[in-house]
């Protein structure tokens, strides 16, 4: 994400689904502006002690985001939590919070457009087609995709990463 991200850093960042505050640490470490949002209050409370950045709780299905805040918007394994009926709107939602030109990124287990309760939690799983169309018709165009772990057998690679710009 941060490699097609415009201007000059610091940049600002959303971590969407920040959990503990794994990936706060490493945007502020950069010299990033980081800012956290996560549904569990738990992990919002992890993230602030242990990252010193703003954290938010927020539920991914009742967001309450400013407007052209963000430079980028880093969503790793937490956009397929949102059932895809509501995906349209939080994409809008995440859009209308990045500055114009701003970047998305996201990284989902990847499938074949099921939904559904998997092991007490719930997911979306979305083959590229079907997130490709989601994400351009929230008013993204894509930047690049790749499929994770690198170096393995696509059916070894559970993980469908991509960016996106902000048009």
């Amino acid at each position: 994400m941060l490699r097609h991200l415009q201007g000059e850093p610091p940049f600002t960042i959303l971590d969407f689904g920040c959990g503990p505050g794994r990936d706060l640490a490493a945007f502020t470490a950069l010299g990033h502006v980081a800012v956290g949002l996560d549904g569990a209050a738990r992990f919002v409370e992890m993230a602030l002690a242990d990252t010193g950045c703003e954290v938010w709780c927020q539920d991914f299905l009742a967001l309450d985001l400013p407007a052209a805040r963000f430079d980028g918007v880093f969503a790793n394994a937490s956009l397929f939590h949102v059932p895809r009926a509501e995906a349209p709107r939080v994409l809008r939602e995440l859009r209308a919070t990045l500055k114009p030109g701003g970047v998305l990124f996201s990284s989902n287990p990847r499938g074949a457009n099921e939904e559904g309760w998997n092991r007490g939690r719930y997911g979306s799983y979305h083959d590229l087609d079907t997130w490709r169309a989601l994400v351009t018709g929230a008013g993204f165009v894509e930047l690049e995709h790749y499929f994770r772990p690198p170096g393995l057998p696509r059916d070894q690679q559970p993980w469908l990463a991509s960016v996106w710009r902000r048009t």
